[in-house]
């Protein structure tokens, strides 16, 4: 059983219209408001009594100037969007959790996490905060039956990227579907021994 969450849900409506409706719950959210994962997470509950696994798939990319052009705006942005939104979604589903005695939390960093590199501080900084609060939630809970990871994906093989970037060998790309088949194993049983773990996901690139 799933529950989808998306800023604007009737998108997730259509693309799942021939879905079970007893399998499958549809909401929205800000994951940058906690108010708003608040209600989401109240509601998720409410519908199907306990969250065993979260994927946190929130994200997004915004680079392209040295840090004395970069504009605050940018670097808010970005903090808030990557680093912000998985500190409030994993605050708001861990008690839950810890009534349940289980669960899994799974967020999506970046492999410019690992390192800072020129015209990229403001999205470099926002996944390596990923990192370091999978890290430090991992640590708090590994011994309370929740394991919570990451995945570090390379290049993604979306529309958008390879319009931004139309000459690039497109097939070193990682799909979608293969960062998905990860998050699936990490939410699974037989990942119960992972726990605060980085995990590349780059294809071939």
């Amino acid at each position: 059983m799933l529950a989808l969450i998306d800023r604007h849900p009737e998108e997730l409506c259509d693309t799942f219209a021939s879905a079970p409706a007893d399998r499958l719950f549809i909401t929205s959210a800000d994951l940058t408001d906690a108010d708003s994962v608040a209600q989401m997470v109240d509601a998720v509950l409410q519908h199907y009594g306990q969250i065993d696994a979260v994927a946190n798939t929130v994200g997004g990319y915004r680079a392209g100037t040295p840090v004395h052009e970069t504009a605050l705006d940018t670097w808010d942005f970005m903090l808030n969007l990557n680093a912000r939104s998985a500190f409030i979604l994993g605050r708001a589903v861990v008690p839950s959790m810890l009534d349940c005695g289980t669960g899994k939390i799974i967020n999506v960093a970046a492999r410019a996490a690992l390192e800072g590199t020129a015209k990229h501080a403001a999205y470099t900084a926002s996944k390596s905060a990923v990192v370091r609060l999978t890290e430090s939630m991992a640590a708090e809970l590994r011994h309370k039956g929740i394991n919570v990871n990451c995945v570090l994906p390379g290049t993604i093989d979306t529309p958008q990227n390879r319009e931004a970037v139309p000459n690039a060998d497109h097939s070193r790309w990682v799909s979608p579907e293969s960062i998905a088949h990860v998050i699936r194993f990490l939410a699974s049983d037989e990942a119960s021994a992972i726990n605060g773990a980085a995990i590349p996901v780059y294809g071939r690139s």
